[in-house]
């Protein structure tokens, strides 16, 4: 019964998304929750979050990341771009990844905000083994406000965003960035 409650949900699932292929390497894909703009924030920074993976049901993990931030007292949820599926970079003996792009607003400072981010990534099973391998979830601080800083453990804004097709073409989908 369990079994066929599961195949029920896969095929209701594939029925909800969209996708479209920009080129041979690229697919566009949209989902009930990707893209989609929430409700108003009145929380006073908007920071610009880059999320994605390549380990196991990825399309599955960015909604229950989406209804995790939907959820949270720390951040208020503005809004999706929809997923992108792209090759990887860095090390290319993986899977391809599926990225997006999300807008919340929060009143945590940069690195309280960091701590958290990286508090997600632990909690949806992330593990750092090497240098752009393979991951089931990776967030990414984009912006955060216009604020420009230079540390350690953050830099802002993220130093490669403009080399990322996984972050501009979402973002270009996007109504409020």
């Amino acid at each position: 019964m369990q079994c066929k409650k599961r195949n029920k949900q896969l095929r209701q699932h594939k029925r909800n998304m969209l996708q479209k292929s920009l080129n041979e390497n690229l697919v566009l894909k949209k989902t009930r929750l990707f893209p989609k703009a929430y409700k108003a924030s009145l929380k006073r920074y908007n920071v610009t979050l880059g999320v994605g993976g390549n380990l196991g049901d990825l399309l599955r993990r960015l909604e229950r990341l989406s209804h995790f931030l939907n959820k949270s007292r720390l951040c208020d949820l503005v809004q999706t771009g929809p997923i992108l599926k792209n090759p990887p970079f860095g090390y290319l003996e993986q899977d391809d990844f599926h990225n997006s792009v999300i807008l919340v607003k929060t009143n945590l400072q940069p690195q309280a905000f960091l701590k958290y981010v990286l508090e997600i990534e632990r909690k949806f099973g992330r593990k750092r083994s090497f240098e752009n391998a393979p991951r089931t979830l990776d967030i990414d601080i984009i912006f955060y406000e216009n604020r420009k800083m230079n540390t350690s453990k953050l830099t802002l804004p993220h130093p490669f965003w403009q080399e990322r097709q996984s972050v501009l073409i979402p973002m270009s989908y996007m109504e409020r960035l």
